[in-house]
């Protein structure tokens, strides 16, 4: 190969590593451009997600809010003021049947949900009721079909507890400190709203205190 090939060569060769240089950087722009405007697209979507998210769930807060702030039909409310909360060691004679608040036992029945097969103590009751507890009380007018349907509820609910009453005039009754609501089914779908609403609800005098580790056994 002559000296003038050689160059010629050597030119052609320098050429081609050139554009292929500026074919790389032209690459190289355009996959940042990509990168970029991809990341701005991500980022105003979760930014936009975020605010839907956040919005959604203040809707919903609001929503629950205004439903458990409705009166329930039928449910019979107390003045809490006017119920008192001394530890006793005396059978307590209550006004109410199930009582519904007042002195009670130094001991709260547990209430984490438990169904029990037997009358409790009332005065062991109403301490429940004092922690935030509701408690579903149920006499012989109550289907097995009702107590089924009550003890999957009660089971799966924290701060309930269930328990027969032969003496109280209602098929089912639910008390929570202060309120108090009889149905005649547990299909009543004002059961779940006492529920919904009292389960450590507005009412309770002690919120957050515990519902486990009391008594057991009737």
């Amino acid at each position: 190969m002559s000296r003038t090939s050689k160059k010629q060569a050597a030119a052609d060769r320098k050429a081609r590593i050139e554009a292929m240089r500026r074919a790389e950087r032209a690459r190289e722009r355009r996959n940042r451009v990509i990168t970029v405007a991809l990341s701005t697209v991500i980022v105003a979507g979760l930014v936009g997600w975020g605010a839907y998210a956040v919005n959604n769930a203040d809707r919903k807060s609001e929503q629950k809010t205004a439903e458990t702030a409705k009166p329930i039909s039928g449910e019979k409310v107390w003045d809490a003021k006017k119920l008192t909360r001394n530890h006793v060691q005396t059978k307590v004679d209550y006004p109410e049947n199930p009582p519904v608040g007042g002195d009670h036992a130094p001991a709260w029945m547990t209430c984490n949900g438990d169904v029990y097969t037997k009358a409790v103590p009332d005065e062991n009751a109403v301490h429940s009721l004092e922690h935030g507890a509701v408690w579903v009380t149920y006499n012989d007018k109550a289907t097995q079909a009702d107590l089924k349907t009550l003890t999957d509820k009660v089971s799966r609910t924290p701060y309930t507890l269930m328990s027969p009453d032969r003496t109280q005039s209602g098929a089912i009754t639910l008390t929570a400190w202060a309120q108090q609501l009889s149905v005649r089914t547990a299909a009543d779908p004002r059961v779940e709203q006492f529920l919904t609403k009292y389960v450590q609800g507005p009412q309770t005098p002690e919120p957050g205190a515990a519902c486990t580790n009391g008594l057991t056994a009737s």
